[in-house]
């Protein structure tokens, strides 16, 4: 496991995340956006707590639906959100 994921999944753990299963897909959305947009996945983290609430205010809650979609539409997604919150990573 990269250092940074660790890192990642010790913030996460802090907040109402109630399965292991939630907790890796945000993960995945985390280190997805990161991929994308060749970005510290920390700052990824800070774009969607810190910056825009968007952890857990959408990706959590909507952990049901969205888990069902592919990667591309779940990254597609959750930048445009950012994007439309005018939130830079």
């Amino acid at each position: 496991m990269p250092a940074y994921r660790g890192w990642i999944v010790e913030r996460i753990k802090y907040k109402a995340i109630e399965s292991e299963d939630v907790l890796e897909f945000v993960v995945f959305c985390i280190e997805g956006i990161a991929e994308r947009l060749s970005k510290d996945p920390a700052d990824v983290y800070r774009a969607l707590t810190h910056k825009s609430d968007l952890l857990n205010s959408y990706v959590v809650p909507c952990f049901e639906p969205l888990h069902t979609q592919g990667k591309e539409y779940i990254i597609d997604e959750l930048t445009s959100l950012l994007e439309k919150k005018g939130i830079e990573i």
